[in-house]
């Protein structure tokens, strides 16, 4: 038994110093222009396919993939994404096929992934690979991101130019930010939200909260990034001095949305405080930090009041408020109360006195 002993103990010390060899000495050749010594690349990239099938959650969790998803999706992937994974009918440029291992085209790079996969690939991302983790700890952006990736196996060329098209402005940053938010601020896509009903103030916290990371959300931390700092004040400006939009077409439960009023009202006691007494609508504007909600897109909605209750969201000096007062909403709560106030008419109130 000791002859046994001493013999794994002998393997396992030439093990480590075989190791330490490898590591202190430099023996083993990093060059990407040499590659991965032959098996190392199959090994790698079976363990990362295992990986991610195994820790995908399941797919009746993956919500709707809809149009509007995929259509902000594509514009992100096109600002973050499409320098390493190119787009449809354009060619990896040498720099990315150089790369060890290379990142695959993206209609390849999805071609043998479920939505559920791709979820957990974009938000976890893959070491050893150049694919980085999503920018921020709310997971609920990524199926943006999906919506387009489940599409673009069969997406044009066009189709893509299409989607990312971004409208002519003189103003620098103002053609990139329109192409989600619309040149007025009132796009129709109902997972972007209106920029008409708030003010100057807002906008320049919110903008500084992104860039502080004190605000989280994978797609505006990276989107202020793109913008020259010195623009941000001017397209805040713009957005604050473009005339209110008409009302988005929505369809909206009559039930849920009166169900919505009630709570904004605290009419039920004080499980969920009274969301009118900041939010409105009313007649005169409280503080700077309280955006008005009137008329903002359900959807978006619905997402930010689930980031506040999860404790994904922050932002101005009384970010630590809106977290208590969405602490113990249900998902039946938000739904309520997002339809209400996306149901009421578009309004932008004057900055506080």
């Amino acid at each position: 038994m000791k002859t046994v002993i001493r013999t794994l103990a002998t393997v396992a010390g030439l093990g480590l110093a075989a190791a330490a060899a490898v590591v202190f000495g430099g023996l083993y050749d990093v060059s990407a222009r040499h590659g991965h010594l032959p098996g190392v690349s199959w090994v790698l990239h079976t363990t990362f396919r295992n990986s991610v099938e195994l820790r995908a959650r399941p797919m009746s969790e993956v919500p709707p993939l809809t149009d509007e998803m995929a259509a902000l999706g594509v514009r992100h992937y096109d600002a973050s994404c499409r320098h390493c994974h190119a787009s449809p009918g354009e060619t990896a440029t040498q720099t990315m096929r150089a790369m060890v291992p290379h990142p695959p085209h993206i209609t390849d790079a999805v071609a043998d992934w479920k939505p559920n996969e791709l979820g957990w690939i974009v938000y976890h991302g893959v070491k050893m690979s150049g694919m980085p983790q999503w920018p921020a700890p709310r997971e609920d952006e990524v199926w943006s991101v999906v919506a387009f990736l489940v599409r673009v196996r069969q997406m044009s060329e066009d189709a893509y130019s299409d989607l990312t098209a971004q409208p002519p402005a003189d103003l620098a940053g103002l053609s990139y930010c329109a192409s989600c938010h619309g040149l007025q601020g009132h796009a129709p896509n109902p997972h972007v939200p209106r920029l008409d009903i708030l003010n100057r103030a807002y906008l320049d916290m919110s903008l500084d909260a992104f860039l502080g990371e004190l605000r989280h959300s994978g797609i505006m931390q990276h989107a202020v990034t793109e913008v020259p700092p010195e623009a941000l004040g001017p397209l805040a400006e713009h957005y604050a001095t473009q005339a209110v939009g008409p009302a988005a077409t929505q369809d909206l439960d009559p039930g849920l949305v009166e169900r919505g009023r009630t709570l904004a009202e605290a009419q039920e006691g004080d499980d969920v405080p009274a969301c009118r007494s900041c939010h409105g609508p009313w007649p005169d504007r409280l503080r700077d930090e309280f955006p008005s909600l009137s008329g903002q897109h359900e959807p978006y909605l619905r997402s930010q009041l689930k980031a506040w209750r999860d404790g994904h969201r922050g932002g101005g000096p009384l970010s630590e408020l809106m977290r208590e007062a969405a602490e113990d909403l249900e998902d039946a709560d938000i739904d309520a109360l997002a339809a209400f106030y996306a149901s009421l008419p578009p309004a932008r109130l004057s900055p506080a006195p």
